[in-house]
């Protein structure tokens, strides 16, 4: 199922956060591949681009992908500011673009796959009761079982692509897994911080230094 980035975001502020405690959304990375044959990591400027529809949305993305990214000591800049928002972005699209920029690495976002889940769950109706001491001494906490709730949702799974666009490969690919949080901005900040934890602990982000070989 192809499902643009836009819309992974925007149905993900339809419903509380799947969490238990309502905590993180985002889990870490649950798949990634590393290129066996690349040899060299050190980009001087990546561009990022979220594979989305809805401007704001991207924009957001890209902005928060690139303020991490220089954060990390990298330079970085979003693609809306060569790829017109309202046209769809691509694998093609966005290393035209890079290499355009002065870029010489992108990395690209996009949905792959929605999964709806099932949960179900007792429905306890709790009430106050008291122990034979009376109603000051022994009290405790009794209820009802009532049916057994049924709750439904959707599981996203993205998948983050940075590739080196001079000598055209496939540098790294990993996928993370969202579910509904109750804000979207923070949705996307855990989403950031789980992608370039990733790159990082695979040493993927050194910076190139001025007259470095690729």
């Amino acid at each position: 199922m192809n499902i643009t980035l836009s819309r992974v975001f925007a149905l993900l502020v339809l419903t509380a956060a799947l969490a238990l405690a309502g905590c993180s959304t985002t889990k870490p990375i649950v798949n990634e591949w590393s290129n066996p044959g690349y040899t060299s990591s050190s980009f001087a400027r990546i561009m990022v681009g979220g594979a989305g529809e809805q401007t704001s949305i991207r924009r957001n993305f890209e902005d928060e992908f690139v303020a991490q990214l220089r954060a990390a000591g990298v330079d970085a800049l979003p693609s809306y500011r060569y790829i017109p928002e309202d046209q769809s972005i691509d694998e093609a699209k966005l290393k035209q673009a890079a290499k355009g920029a002065g870029a010489d690495a992108a990395i690209l976002a996009r949905s792959v796959n929605v999964e709806r889940k099932t949960e179900y769950g007792p429905s306890y109706y709790p009430g106050t009761s008291f122990g034979v001491f009376g109603s000051h001494v022994g009290a405790s906490w009794s209820g009802l079982y009532g049916a057994p709730s049924i709750r439904h949702y959707d599981v996203y799974t993205s998948e983050t692509t940075l590739y080196d666009v001079v000598k055209n490969d496939v540098v790294w690919a990993g996928t993370v897994q969202t579910t509904q949080p109750e804000n979207v901005n923070t949705a996307i900040k855990s989403y950031v911080e789980a992608v370039v934890k990733a790159l990082n602990e695979k040493n993927l982000l050194r910076i190139k230094k001025p007259g470095q070989a690729g």
